[in-house]
């Protein structure tokens, strides 16, 4: 771990062999997070740390190369990509046959970046941002984390001793842990539990054993691309409807972590390059991943707690984890471990992961300092949270409109969106409020901790 020591920008003054260090230091702080996401739905692990590191390369690109930031995993987007694959099993349509048609969904989520980018270039963040208030962002991230909740007690099911392990260690780690240790607590946990439950012989590494040292790190069928083939044109506009919505909550999320790196690097990102630039060089990334079959990305904040430790800010150092990262990816072997990962492991971490989610959804309401003393205010998160765990638990999951068929976060999403655009007394201004405005942060990040 590198010390403390006085803030430096050029990172190229300490070295190549120091640079080398910081970048596998960011590369391993990301790491637990990005690789549980694709554990988690099913996506492929190759796929998602080569577009992992692709999709930081492009977003560095597009910021002119200034800013400090590392994309990962979304934990977001995890509710849509259950929700398709739900309505793919109604239309007797297997696990990875359905993921590529979410793909498609998260695609143009992707699209949605370029929209706003291109809104908050034109009239300014706080004219835009007026639509997207924590009313309705803040209740729409509740009900992500409760409407997955289920699965993660299916998972724990399986060994309730390696799940319970897995949340202490993380308990343990992000609670008492210093420097590195207190940045990384999910990928301590996974790897605690995971060598655990290997000494108990409760994983079969017989697939380690056959995958291949060198390999292609996504396969044809997995893609977006795989679906016209022979498409299943009800699901992709269903993906399409049910996804969308979700991206109110990342692009939140997004504006949240640009606030924090600015605040850690002590350099206005909002401003120079800009909240349009960033917006549309994580929406590139995410447009990007999804087409080959890998998750949507998202700024990290476990990167940013790195930065915090580290006190060297050169976007170089960024960039070398994102090609320790493209390498990593070509290696088969290596996916083929992490998908041995035993359902408790996964179970574990996923009860905090997608609690936390929730969690977050409460800070940004309450950090916001939304009025429930205002009725409009009440009608519009009850309604949110109705009726996304309503249809979730309730409905099967969605409901069906003839043509297609609409996920509980979508509707949900929808009907918070309008209601707010409709009803009087809209009182949120993004920009009057900084500790509000980064209160959206679906990663363990302790730069954010006061």
């Amino acid at each position: 771990m590198t010390k403390q020591s006085p803030a430096i920008y050029d990172a190229r003054s300490l070295g190549k062999g120091k640079m080398l260090t910081l970048g596998l230091q960011h590369m391993f702080a990301m790491f637990g997070a990005t690789v549980l996401v694709p554990v988690i739905t099913g996506l492929s692990m190759s796929a998602t740390l080569l577009f992992a590191g692709l999709g930081t390369l492009i977003f560095h690109l597009l910021t002119k190369m200034r800013v400090p930031a590392f994309l990962g995993s979304s934990f977001a987007f995890l509710g849509g990509y259950a929700a398709i694959v739900s309505m793919g099993a109604q239309e007797g349509l297997s696990a990875t046959e359905s993921l590529p048609y979410a793909c498609i969904g998260v695609f143009s989520a992707g699209i949605i970046y370029f929209i706003l980018a291109g809104l908050i270039a034109a009239f300014g963040a706080k004219k835009v941002m007026r639509f997207f208030p924590p009313i309705v962002t803040g209740p729409i991230i509740i009900a992500i984390g409760l409407t997955l909740s289920g699965s993660a007690i299916q998972n724990c099911n399986s060994n309730w001793w390696i799940a319970l392990l897995a949340i202490a260690i993380i308990v343990v780690c992000n609670i008492w842990g210093r420097g590195m240790i207190r940045i990384i607590p999910i990928l301590l946990g996974v790897l605690g539990s995971y060598i655990v439950a290997a000494c108990f012989g409760l994983c079969d590494f017989t697939p380690v054993k056959d995958a291949a040292w060198v390999g292609v790190p996504f396969q044809w069928e997995n893609t977006a691309f795989y679906v016209f083939s022979n498409p299943n044109w009800g699901l992709v506009v269903s993906a399409v409807i049910a996804i969308v919505p979700i991206s109110l909550a990342t692009m939140m999320e997004h504006i949240g972590d640009m606030c924090a790196i600015s605040s850690t690097v002590g350099k206005n990102y909002l401003e120079n390059p800009g909240l349009h630039r960033t917006l549309m060089g994580d929406g590139l990334a995410t447009m990007l991943a999804s087409l080959f079959g890998a998750p949507a990305n998202t700024t990290y904040g476990e990167n940013t707690g790195v930065l915090n430790l580290t006190k060297v800010y050169d976007p170089a150092v960024i960039r070398i984890a994102a090609v320790f990262a493209i390498i990593l990816s070509f290696c088969p072997k290596f996916s083929a471990l992490i998908a041995c990962m035993p359902a408790s492991t996964i179970g574990g971490v996923s009860l905090i992961l997608y609690g936390m989610i929730s969690a977050v959804g409460v800070r940004n309401i309450v950090e916001n300092k939304v009025d429930f003393t205002k009725s409009r205010n009440v009608l519009i998160a009850a309604l949110i949270l109705v009726l996304a765990i309503g249809i979730k638990y309730g409905a099967g999951d969605a409901i069906s409109l003839g043509f297609t068929s609409l996920s509980g976060l979508a509707v949900a999403a929808l009907v918070g969106v309008i209601l707010n655009a409709i009803l009087p007394g809209k009182d949120y201004e993004f920009g009057s409020n900084p500790q509000g405005d980064k209160a959206v942060d679906f990663e363990m990040n302790p730069s954010l901790r006061k």
